[in-house]
């Protein structure tokens, strides 16, 4: 018990040193790119930060649990959506964007939301061929990203810094493993401690386990909020939102395509664009955020818990 409850507290302080460090290293990319902080953030560091899952999809499918995967993706998009960028929303609405950057990545993010709910309803499974399309978005999204930067994007102001550009890259990616660690000591010995006290299992998987999984979404949106970087937290939750759909659906589906639960094509599909619908329109009307946009976010998620757990 001693040992989970000193684990738990060491995940704890790794995730807020680990999640730190990313930002400020990743602020320090977007200002040496003359990139925008949502332009950063919808890439390097949304890239960090999906990886864990990401690894957690591919090896789900070469171990025959690919079916897991879509339920998991749908409902890390909505506990991004929803919570994360309902909290951020709340807290300190955004103000401004980066046009190109944030048209770019939501115009995919609805094209293929739309694609794959078509083709689960019609098909009741994600086949290969449409894995391989999916990898093939991602591929298409980068390029985009790459041209838009190169026609000189908005850039990211403020002071520079004397680090060099391949160290803060290499920090980057030190301090997001540290965030994965961080999440994985956080999460496994939060449960052992969580059924020590007799907290039923079912309790754990919806509050632990799906938590989890965007813990370093939640601290980097988070630090980004404390430190003045609020586009920079949107930009990680737009990204990670449409990697989660490329990569984290798209590799298992490549590997051996499966089936798709009746309810992640009939509930969490459609709460999955709709929160991105409530989180993206004031941004496409106002070019900005509203604390009531956030209040709204924060009570759908509520609501899809207790649907869930229900």
């Amino acid at each position: 018990m001693l040992t989970s409850v000193f684990l738990f507290v060491l995940g704890l302080i790794i995730i807020c040193y680990g999640g730190d460090k990313f930002v400020d290293n990743a602020v320090i990319v977007a200002k040496r790119l003359g990139m925008s902080e949502i332009m950063v953030g919808a890439t390097i560091v949304s890239i960090g930060t999906t990886l864990p899952e990401v690894l957690v999809s591919t090896t789900a499918a070469f171990d025959g649990s690919a079916a897991i995967c879509a339920g998991n993706a749908y409902g890390s998009i909505i506990c991004n959506t929803a919570l994360i960028a309902g909290i951020s929303q709340f807290c300190r609405p955004s103000k401004g964007t980066d046009k190109k950057s944030f048209t770019w990545n939501v115009s995919l993010f609805f094209l293929f939301s739309l694609l794959l709910f078509l083709v689960q309803w019609k098909t009741g499974r994600i086949s290969r061929p449409f894995g391989f399309l999916l990898l093939a978005g991602f591929v298409i999204y980068t390029i985009g990203y790459i041209r838009i930067a190169a026609a000189g994007g908005a850039g990211a102001g403020g002071e520079t810094t004397e680090r060099p550009l391949y160290l803060a890259i290499l920090l980057m990616a030190v301090f997001a493993a540290a965030l994965f660690v961080g999440a994985r000591l956080l999460v496994d010995n939060g449960i052992v401690l969580a059924k020590a006290i007799g907290v039923p299992e079912r309790v754990i998987a919806v509050t632990f386990i799906a938590l989890g999984t965007s813990l370093p979404e939640l601290v980097t949106t988070i630090t980004s909020l404390v430190k003045g970087y609020a586009s920079l937290g949107l930009g990680n939750i737009l990204g990670a939102n449409l990697l989660n759909l490329l990569l984290v659906i798209g590799i298992p589906a490549s590997i051996s395509g499966f089936s798709v639960e009746r309810q992640t094509t009939f509930v969490d599909v459609p709460v999955s664009i709709a929160v991105m619908l409530i989180l993206t329109i004031p941004f496409i009307l106002k070019k900005r955020g509203y604390r009531l946009q956030g209040l709204a976010l924060l009570l759908v998620y509520a609501g899809y818990c207790v649907f869930s757990f229900l």
